[in-house]
């Protein structure tokens, strides 16, 4: 018994050993990292407005911008932001596989498509602010995916709205018409954002913005007319309609907030590290998440007889096809659209 005690204890001893080593080295590998630059040492289409410093150089290592988590630069705040919503996110989706049998209960699809579509738009914003800095094709094609993941929970969003949102009078006006459009404009929205960020090359910024505010808004006002339908027969015994209030609160502030960079507008220079309105959004657009996903599950509990009347046994399978649909396309209009990026950086190389 002794015995097993010291080797448990010399184990511990071991792992703090090795956890101790950690700020070790990230110390040593500090000093090969370059420091932040100016907006003016960095390419037109890395500049947001209004933010003058913290720009992290081009074409480091690989490990510098893996590193840069850690680096304080004016990306640190957006790419933390949603790293700790995507942790909290697994968490979430841990507690909910102790309630509720995704696999055996399709009724339940909808709800996971949900959060695993927020997990996906988490990760790839992630990845986008911390490494699309590297060069001007990683700039494109990480902020492309994030772009997917955009689009892909808006669909996530329209499908948990208008299966446990929906009442008997909309799923009747719309069954059948809802989905595909939703599928549709999450394409669109895309497509939208995509162009946006192509257009940086020839336009100006404000045509980037309505590129991808347009179709994002209508795929947004869409998705949430069942939501915005039950908040009109507000219903004081309903438990999950605060939490829809909150969630369309939270989206048409962190939507202003996109669209408007407002804090560094007022306050240049010194909102480069943190105050920026995309840092805003961020935390905004987490706390939708958040709102969204709890009252999509109180609708999965309350509403049960509700929605298992109206939709038909092979509802779920479907919407679960349509997510698959909506996937390939954005991952064929993003393919679609770094190939004119790539045509177009092959022609600047070539004039040079």
């Amino acid at each position: 018994m002794a015995t097993m005690v010291m080797e448990s204890i010399g184990r511990v001893f071991i792992s703090l050993q090795q956890i101790r080593q950690v700020p070790q080295l990230l110390t040593e590998a500090a000093p090969s990292m370059p420091g932040t630059v100016t907006d003016s040492e960095v390419p037109a289409y890395f500049r947001e407005r209004h933010v003058a410093t913290g720009y992290r150089p081009l074409e480091q290592s690989w490990r510098y911008y893996f590193l840069s988590l850690f680096q304080r630069h004016n990306e640190t705040i957006n790419v933390w932001t949603h790293l700790l919503a995507f942790l909290l996110l697994l968490v979430k989706l841990r507690q909910f596989a102790d309630t509720v049998d995704f696999v055996n209960d399709r009724h339940s699809w909808p709800l996971l498509i949900l959060v695993l579509s927020s997990l996906t738009y988490s990760a790839f914003s992630v990845t986008a602010h911390l490494l699309g800095g590297k060069s001007e094709l990683c700039h494109y094609l990480f902020y492309f995916l994030d772009y997917v993941g955009v689009a892909q929970y808006q669909y996530g969003s329209a499908v948990v709205h208008f299966y446990y949102a929906v009442d008997e009078t909309m799923h009747r006006n719309m069954q059948g018409i809802f989905m595909p459009a939703a599928t549709i404009l999450s394409c669109l929205s895309c497509l939208g954002c995509c162009y946006g960020k192509y257009c940086n090359h020839t336009r100006p910024c404000w045509v980037r913005k309505v590129c991808q505010v347009v179709p994002s808004t209508l795929a947004y006002l869409w998705d949430s007319g069942p939501v915005a339908k039950r908040l009109f027969l507000w219903a004081s015994d309903d438990p999950a309609v605060a939490y829809h209030l909150g969630q369309v609160g939270f989206f048409v502030s962190c939507a202003f907030f996109f669209t408007f960079p407002l804090l560094e507008h007022c306050l240049p220079g010194r909102c480069d590290f943190v105050g920026q309105s995309h840092q805003v959004f961020h935390v905004l657009l987490s706390c939708c998440t958040f709102c969204q996903i709890h009252a999509s599950y109180l609708d999965y509990v309350h509403r049960r007889q509700l929605y298992t009347r109206l939709h038909e046994s092979g509802d779920a399978a479907l919407f679960v096809g349509f997510y698959v649909v909506t996937l390939v396309a954005c991952a064929l209009i993003t393919a679609f659209m770094l190939r004119k990026v790539k045509h177009v950086l092959d022609s600047k190389s070539k004039s040079k």
